[in-house]
């Protein structure tokens, strides 16, 4: 089951503190660029339910396959053009989330050291997680249940929920993996106490030729994909409680992890996010390239389907080209928002200051927004474009509200 689909990122998790730092210690495009992955987000769940391929609604929450957390609502509705849409985020965005949250991280640590380190993010992620997944998810999946045809009311909800025999999270399994691979950085700095300093330096020279780095980081994502997908499969994911994760991208996932923190150990003047360096002078190419690798992606992805080869020559060949896409992508928004985002704007300054809280509550907006518009006589691009100007809009305001609180401003 692909629930990459149902989940994906956000403008400041896992570090949030960098908000509330002076703002010439604040790299703009980088904030915003977070800040734009979050609306991504938001958009990539609200037309889910619009996607050519999205499966029927269930008999029931406990019947097999259970494709719903990954589609909460299905509208007979559909549009071809969403499934190319939610096919290019998966290949990069939940992989350039992770190269964002891993910026701050050695800086945060070499601040704080590693057990002030761990308590802060117990606290900005932790706790979030257990709101997220506890209160948010069941709220959002309560239309699923409802268009089951199987519905008693909350206690019948209840029923089919504990008989699952884990906890559907929705989005927030991105929370407690990114606090996952914190402990893993903070372990890191008992062990090898300048790890960090460390991976910066060699990563220098590389920062300043994107190309060689580029390949560097192909080669290892690719090391660290293909063989858990051979293995596991692509879609398969792994659950535990509320803890999910795609079985085929931890390690993937931790490659873009502590590549970030390499990235940030180095610092942004000089390396490959420079505004004048030479990533953000050649944006061009990198969305050119960006383009054309997702579409050999796609192809191949098609291609394997009808394929009379070796299903694991196929599979592996798909991880390559899957490391090659998401690399891509993530290089051409990077150089996008470091060769253009320079100039504050105060619209973007509160998405960004409330993209964290966004993507923590907004599924639930989304699945509820999703089922009041099953009946109207509207075709599929239109009713994506209203679920996700509504939740945009829902998620903005209840965050902006919610962070007038100090308890909650102090998290999210």
């Amino acid at each position: 089951m692909s629930e990459v689909a149902t989940l994906p990122t956000p403008a400041t998790i896992g570090q949030p503190d960098v908000v509330s730092k002076p703002a010439s210690s604040y790299n703009l495009p980088i904030g915003y660029l977070r800040a734009f992955i979050t609306v991504l987000v938001l958009a990539h769940h609200a037309v889910l339910a619009y996607h050519p391929f999205a499966p029927p609604a269930p008999a029931s929450l406990v019947t097999q396959p259970r494709w719903w957390p990954a589609f909460p609502v299905v509208d007979s509705q559909r549009w071809s053009g969403f499934a190319l849409f939610v096919g290019f985020n998966d290949v990069f965005f939940m992989s350039l989330m992770f190269f964002l949250s891993g910026l701050f991280v050695w800086r945060s640590l070499d601040h704080k050291g590693a057990a002030g380190f761990l308590r802060d993010r117990v606290l900005r992620l932790g706790v979030p997680f257990v709101v997220a997944a506890g209160l948010i998810a069941p709220l959002a999946y309560y239309p699923t249940y409802l268009l089951t045809g199987t519905s008693t009311g909350l206690a019948g909800f209840w029923h089919q929920w504990r008989s699952l025999g884990y906890w559907p999270a929705g989005p927030a399994w991105f929370i407690w993996v990114l606090l996952a691979f914190d402990c893993i950085a903070a372990t890191l700095l008992v062990l090898i106490p300048n790890w960090g300093a460390a991976l910066g330096r060699g990563l220098a020279g590389l920062s300043r030729r994107p190309i060689l780095f580029f390949a560097l980081l192909v080669t290892v994502s690719a090391l660290a994909y293909v063989p858990l997908s051979l293995v596991f499969g692509p879609a398969d994911w792994f659950s535990f409680g509320p803890f999910f994760f795609q079985s085929s991208r931890p390690l993937h996932y931790l490659v873009y992890f502590l590549v970030g923190a390499g990235v940030g150990a180095c610092g942004f003047n000089g390396g490959l996010l420079a505004p004048d360096g030479k990533l953000a002078r050649r944006w061009i190419l990198w969305c050119v390239a960006a383009l054309i690798t997702f579409v050999a992606a796609t192809a191949i992805a098609i291609a394997s389907f009808s394929a009379k080869g070796s299903p694991q020559m196929w599979i592996a060949i798909g991880g390559i080209s899957f490391a090659l896409s998401c690399a891509a992508s993530s290089f051409a928004f990077l150089a996008l928002f470091v060769r253009f985002a320079e100039t504050r704007n105060r619209v973007l300054d509160s998405l960004r200051d409330n993209a964290y809280g966004m993507y923590l509550i907004h599924y639930a907006f989304v699945s509820w927004l999703q089922y009041a518009l099953l009946k109207a006589a509207l075709p599929a691009i239109a009713k994506g474009s209203v679920v996700l100007l509504g939740t945009l809009a829902l998620s903005w305001s209840v965050t902006a509200a919610l962070r007038r609180i100090p308890g909650v401003a102090r998290i999210v």
